[in-house]
């Protein structure tokens, strides 16, 4: 059988990526990718977009999303693939998460101010518009990075996160969210196929391994353009040993102020056949 390849892990203008839909699709085209998954942070409100402009192009087009869970304070992010849209108990629940989202983003200007970093949320929309297409559904640490920059107090994304909005960092806000176990089960519930991200950011191997025996999760993103080829091996092994699919992805989120966050569209790829069939059982 031909490959179908495919990456699997992409973000729009509908979260924090700097490509509408419709062009992230048309750049996987351009880089001659056969399929894309489009996972956006919470929002599933970019795939109708994208499918378009996937049938024009001829990219398959898999429709997805990135949950924000936590576990102990620590962010684990859980893809999840295929999930039905139009499911009225998903669409409440990504409502949900869109409102956790907001009162985090109102604790970190909170705890902006209280650095001296009087930051307004209108400075942090306008960082985050996008011309004739406004502003995202979904706000996240990147438009604030952003905003930051614009504002002269750092002089890069990257010493945004860095000083700032990393995790550990002094304006880092941690407030309740579902764990990664409940996110996996609101991703089935709607149909979909739970795949752990990122694995190798989390620095806990033992987190992994727990998550990846507990029986929910499908697949591991083993590759990422954040990991190593070492930790590539290791947790291409650790789904194998699993018995979940190995997938990957890019990231891409796009140039913001001259800079590429992870990478760009189709730096990691994987053969999407598996996954394609999974979703289609």
């Amino acid at each position: 059988m031909a490959v179908i390849r495919g990456d699997l892990h992409t973000h729009t203008t509908a979260s924090d990526g700097m490509d509408s839909p419709a062009e992230l699709v048309a750049r996987a085209a351009a880089r001659g990718l056969d399929a894309i998954a489009v996972t956006d942070h919470d929002t599933m409100d970019g795939i109708q977009e994208a499918k378009l402009q996937g049938e024009r192009s001829g990219v398959i087009v898999i429709p997805g999303v990135e949950l924000s869970t936590a576990r102990n304070g620590k962010d684990i992010h859980v893809l999840g693939y295929g999930p039905d849209s139009s499911d009225p108990l998903w669409i409440e629940r990504l409502s949900s998460q869109g409102k956790v989202r907001e009162r985090r983003n109102e604790l970190l200007l909170q705890r902006l101010g209280q650095l001296g970093i009087e930051l307004t949320l209108r400075q942090v929309l306008d960082a985050a518009a996008q011309g004739d297409r406004g502003v995202p559904a979904s706000l996240g640490r990147p438009h604030f990075a952003a905003a930051l920059v614009k504002a002269g107090v750092v002089s890069t994304v990257r010493e945004a996160f860095e000083l700032y909005l990393a995790e550990g960092a002094p304006a880092y806000v941690e407030i309740p969210r579902l764990t990664p176990e409940e996110g996996i089960r609101w991703i089935a519930e709607a149909g979909g196929v739970a795949v752990l991200a990122h694995p190798g950011l989390y620095r806990d191997d033992a987190e992994v391994e727990r998550l990846a025996a507990a029986g929910g999760l499908a697949g591991i993103e083993a590759f990422h353009s954040d990991h190593t080829p070492e930790e590539e091996r290791k947790y291409l092994r650790l789904a194998e040993r699993h018995g979940l699919l190995a997938t990957g992805g890019s990231d891409y989120h796009g140039s913001r102020g001259g800079e590429m966050r992870h990478g760009d569209v189709g730096s990691r790829t994987v053969d999407a056949r598996t996954l394609l069939e999974r979703l289609k059982r």
